[in-house]
């Protein structure tokens, strides 16, 4: 915090030095406004106006032009107009050039105070002592992991309004085992950032584990509260499928758990789930709902049950349909640039997409093998899915994403064929005739 103290210091030096300056100024400035005054010819100039313009009035009066009443309400008019001109031209005495000091350094006092008064209001300081608090208690074993707790539980009852402040808190006290702790932490974070789908899901978690992996009313209703405005959220995805495990529903287990892999991002989180979809795949081979070599989902037993139940594989013909070369040849960068994706995704749309082969628009027409060999990570292979949609796309950016102006053709409900050993010393050619996908529109968004 010194150091924050410090830079806002230096930072209002630049602003008071602003505020000084014109009262550094202010001598020279009444020195030349006075000199200006002094020297001011203008009311000289207009007497000599006022006379030269009577005196022609009196000419015109000695010819007999005017008579004598016409010259007195000349004269008149002429008096009246010189007396405003010299109305107008009146100032006010220039006050000493010290004067008005004292409203300086108040302004500057004013200014210092009002800074630091919007910083304390709008300013991020309560981020910077959280972070102090968590670089000041480094976790290395439980002395220090309670210290943690200890620390921010300070922070949280010096900053209640700190959402940050929660949401760095109620996570210690749920790996501690604080249960009561953690849905009070994370109950006052959703008082402040409001019914996220996320957080009502850490609290529905949080209940859950408390109520022994009962799912009550109460869970029930925050669990239906997620899914209503988030359907694939996985925390309560995951939270389901332990619901369902612990009463035997092994089926709905794994179809829940399968959904959620699909939405998290913490590999960690996703392998924990593929040990839940074995075990409840192990309990149903073991009451002989399924053959015992699906037991698994590790990428060992994958490969067993690849060699017994066949290698999940789709062979594809990719070609451009005649009408779009044109096109191709229009893209602002040419075939050999252009890139060429070729994704299976599952046909529901639950996982991520299954297999990506990318090249480029050059090396069209061409057939290519799709297998579990092409999945982007673990937990999303070909091999997951009964059915998939195939999609081949041109893209002139590169990006995955599909954006106006691409080249795109797709097979949908498209059955995944799995080959076994016997079909080792056939070509895949051979074994299967290769699937026809022809990129035959253009993407129009």
């Amino acid at each position: 915090m010194i150091l924050l103290w410090l830079a806002i210091a230096v930072l209002l030096l630049p602003a008071g030095w602003l505020l000084l300056l014109p009262l550094r100024r202010a001598r020279r400035v009444h020195a030349a406004q006075q000199a200006f005054e002094d020297n001011d010819s203008l009311g000289a100039e207009n007497v000599r106006v006022y006379r030269r313009r009577l005196a022609s009035l009196e000419r015109g009066h000695a010819r007999g032009e005017l008579d004598d009443t016409v010259l007195a309400e000349g004269r008149v008019e002429l008096e009246r107009s010189l007396l405003e001109d010299a109305e107008a031209l009146r100032r006010s005495p220039l006050k000493a050039a010290g004067s008005g000091r004292v409203l300086v350094p108040v302004l500057l006092v004013a200014m210092m105070a009002g800074s630091l008064y919007w910083y304390q209001r709008e300013g991020a300081s309560g981020d910077l002592a959280l972070a102090q608090a968590i670089a000041a208690t480094p976790i290395h074993d439980a002395a220090s992991f309670n210290a943690r707790i200890a620390r921010l539980r300070a922070e949280a009852e010096a900053q209640p309004d700190n959402a940050k402040v929660w949401m760095a808190l109620f996570p210690l006290y749920r790996d501690a085992g604080r249960l009561d702790e953690a849905m009070q932490s994370l109950e006052a974070l959703i008082a402040l950032e409001g019914r996220v789908p996320a957080l009502v899901a850490q609290l529905a978690q949080l209940k859950f584990f408390a109520a022994q992996r009962t799912l009550t009313d109460e869970v029930q209703g925050l669990v239906d509260e997620v899914l209503a405005a988030d359907p694939r959220q996985p925390t309560v995805l995951g939270l389901l499928g332990i619901e369902a495990f612990e009463q035997a529903r092994y089926p709905e287990a794994i179809d829940y758990w399968r959904k959620a892999i699909a939405g998290f991002e913490n590999p960690d989180a996703a392998k924990a789930l593929r040990e839940g979809i074995a075990a409840a795949r192990q309990r149903m081979a073991s009451a002989g709902e399924v053959d015992a070599s699906v037991a698994l989902d590790s990428p060992a037993t994958a490969a067993a049950q690849d060699s017994q139940a066949g290698t999940a594989r789709l062979t594809l013909k990719v070609s451009l349909d005649p009408a779009l070369e044109a096109q191709l040849a229009a893209m602002p960068v040419s075939a050999d640039e252009a890139t060429l994706f070729i994704v299976a995704r599952d046909a529901e749309g639950k996982l991520p997409p299954l297999a990506v082969v990318r090249t480029t628009a050059d090396t069209l027409p061409l057939t290519v093998t799709l297998s579990d060999d092409d999945a982007m990570a673990p937990m999303a292979r070909l091999s997951m899915a009964e059915r998939v949609t195939l999609v081949a796309r041109i893209s002139a950016s590169g990006q995955p994403v599909a954006q106006s102006g691409d080249l795109e053709g797709k097979l949908e409900n498209v059955i995944v064929t799995r080959s076994t050993e016997a079909d080792a010393d056939v070509s895949h050619e051979a074994a299967d005739a290769p699937l026809m996908l022809r990129i035959d529109h253009r993407v129009a968004r």
